[in-house]
């Protein structure tokens, strides 16, 4: 009967995560819609990124600046340059912004970008996953039902701000779709040997050009 209690007054929250643009530089949407009003409450998502997809911290940064994207990432140091296969998952604090057309509806958009991944055998692209979000909730003056919520175990900020930690709680969700798949290009293997030869080809060329020219305009030959 307790059971059924609460089923009856925590309502769902939901979630909705939609990839935007095309290519390796994207943007990705998180929508939630709380199970109740949460009037002076900030929203965040707590999302984790696999190796396959990363945050520029600078692009981010810069974003932040103009208050466009407020997020905080885990760790802060991004290596931007390193292949899918030598990355780390990365975890993102995404501070979420009130829908004016809905009370109970927050949303926010974060660029991502996909990382170079190996060679693979028979075919042409890797697919990213990204998990749903853990949705949570910092209510300095409101009071949250502890049926419906419960504190996250979690020692995150108030805002990207504020580095001081808060109580932040969460609550069970269920994604309003499935979970969207990055899909990114990759070389084939069986071509790696013509991709070797044609690189050491266009580098001799090159290198061969380049000595032509400094023994003609040079004064060293």
């Amino acid at each position: 009967c307790v059971t059924l209690d609460v089923q009856a007054v925590c309502r769902d929250t939901t979630v909705t995560q939609e990839l935007l643009k095309e290519g390796f530089h994207r943007d990705l949407l998180v929508k939630v819609e709380l199970g109740e009003d949460a009037g002076g409450c900030a929203v965040a998502a707590r999302m984790h990124l696999p190796p396959g997809i990363y945050v520029d911290p600078y692009e981010l940064a810069t974003l932040q600046q103009h208050n466009l994207t407020q997020a905080v990432l885990t760790p802060a140091v991004i290596d931007v340059e390193a292949p899918e296969y030598s990355a780390r998952d990365l975890v993102v604090l995404l501070f979420l912004e009130r829908d004016a057309r809905c009370s109970r509806c927050f949303r926010a958009a974060l660029p991502v970008h996909a990382r170079y991944h190996r060679p693979a055998e028979g075919t042409q692209e890797a697919l990213v996953v990204l998990e749903s979000p853990e949705v949570l909730l910092c209510c300095c003056h409101s009071h949250l039902s502890a049926e419906c919520w419960e504190p996250a175990e979690v020692d995150t900020p108030c805002s990207s701000e504020n580095t001081a930690p808060c109580q932040w709680h969460s609550t069970k969700h269920r994604p309003a779709s499935k979970e969207p798949m990055l899909r990114v290009p990759v070389g084939l293997r069986e071509h790696n040997s013509l991709v070797c030869a044609l690189t050491l080809l266009t580098t001799g060329l090159s290198s061969g050009l380049i000595l032509a020219a400094a023994c003609k305009y040079g004064h060293f030959c």
